[in-house]
């Protein structure tokens, strides 16, 4: 048996405090006991721990839902834990299953090869670079071949695979489940197994995969990992989670005013939520700043402080500053300093198609409802009339509060 799980480390107050940070924003930590013994040996011993973060690189961009889970390395990352930043590039030749209802195409290997290439770039964004260890599992995946994989898979049953949610769901409903796709959450478990991980993150729809890397270690002799679940980050709707597909996101690759206006979009309600999950304010500070807004202080005070830290954070300070002039400017009807330059032919040419040409609607139809919306102005007049048509010339076209084009109609 080994050593760390016989010997009972003392609890002691930096044990607790280093618990409490693990704990903030947390669905779930599992088993907690485990985890206050692994910060206990730590401790004790100054080895560091080892915490897992496995991302597939299914698209090139990262929204401010997947640093939720960045940040909570970060935070453990400040306790001066070994962080493990692991690129699924082996993986992503399967496609996570979690939450799916049918089977996930997968991605080509150069299609994954041109999404890593950006992904840690931008989760260095969170994390600290000179602290965190890169990893690819094509590195040991490569390595397992025919009869590797036949020794893993040989390690979990097929009744305990149906009962994943989702495959339970699918083969109830009759859809199609490949096979492949039950080797996906024991190669992520594999992956512990590799690592030697000592804590695996991933948010609450990953649960069934991280809970396979606890199992693949105890298989393999190892001492287990625990289980570390965030919740999904609600997304600018405040509805849905985080989404690219929902149209609900914010990239962290997005320009500072943009992700300003983003930011300042939500409601009052959503943001103490999203100060939990992604401010670096400690919760105290997040609590009395709850209790100023209570007491009478404008929410939006508030919710400009969080725009700010978050715009900082993948841009500047002097950039979250800016950004905050041009969102008071716009909301006073000003026209920002930067604008699009936009030239177009065919005039007369009708408002509709005007906005569509200059990729401020996406459709004639969808400009149509923004003109019925009273969400068009031209040179900062509102525009009510479908049927109008421009002449010649240069004007200043707005939808919306944030977009903004100099049109040229020749």
């Amino acid at each position: 048996m080994n050593q760390s799980a016989v010997t009972t480390y003392p609890v002691t107050d930096g044990v607790s405090q280093a618990l409490e940070t693990t704990l903030r924003g947390v669905d779930e930590l599992l088993p907690q006991a485990d985890w206050v013994q692994k910060l206990a040996r730590s401790e004790a011993t100054g080895v560091p721990l080892r915490i897992k973060l496995g991302l597939d690189p299914t698209a090139p961009d990262i929204h401010l839902g997947h640093t939720v889970v960045l940040n909570k390395m970060r935070q453990l990352q400040d306790l001066g834990h070994q962080v493990i930043f692991l690129i699924g590039d082996f993986t992503t030749l399967i496609g996570d299953p979690s939450g799916r209802n049918s089977t996930r195409p997968p991605l080509t290997a150069e299609q994954i090869k041109v999404n890593a290439e950006t992904y840690y770039t931008q989760a260095a964004k969170v994390l600290d670079p000179a602290r965190t260890e890169v990893r690819y599992n094509s590195e040991w995946c490569d390595k397992l071949g025919a009869r590797g994989m036949i020794e893993l898979s040989a390690k979990y049953t097929v009744a305990r695979m149906m009962e994943r949610n989702d495959f339970h769901q699918r083969f109830t409903d009759g859809s199609s489940i490949s096979l492949h796709e039950f080797l996906y959450p024991l190669l992520q478990g594999y992956d512990s197994v590799a690592l030697r991980a000592d804590l695996e993150m991933g948010g609450t729809d990953q649960k069934f995969n991280l809970l396979m890397g606890r199992h693949l270690q105890q298989e393999y002799g190892q001492d287990t990992q625990c289980v570390l679940t965030m919740p999904l980050l609600v997304g600018l709707d405040g509805e849905h989670k985080m989404s690219k597909s929902k149209n609900n996101y914010i990239g962290i690759t997005e320009d500072a005013n943009t992700m300003f206006a983003k930011v300042l979009s939500i409601s009052d309600t959503l943001m103490w939520n999203w100060y939990t999950l992604l401010s670096f304010k400690s919760l105290a500070e997040i609590a009395a700043l709850k209790a100023e807004v209570e007491g009478g202080r404008n929410p939006k005070d508030a919710k400009v402080l969080l725009a700010k830290e978050i715009t900082a954070r993948f841009h500047s300070a002097a950039l979250a500053d800016a950004a905050e002039q041009d969102f008071n400017n716009r909301s006073k009807g000003g026209i920002p300093d930067q604008i699009d330059e936009v030239s177009l032919s065919g005039a007369p040419l009708g408002i509709g198609a005007l906005l569509k040409q200059a990729n401020l609607a996406p459709s004639t139809s969808e400009a149509n409802r923004l003109i019925d919306g009273g969400g068009v102005r031209v040179d900062g007049t509102a525009i009510s009339d479908r049927g109008l048509k421009l002449e010649a010339g240069t004007y200043v076209v707005q939808v919306g509060k944030r977009k903004f084009a100099r049109v040229t109609l020749g």
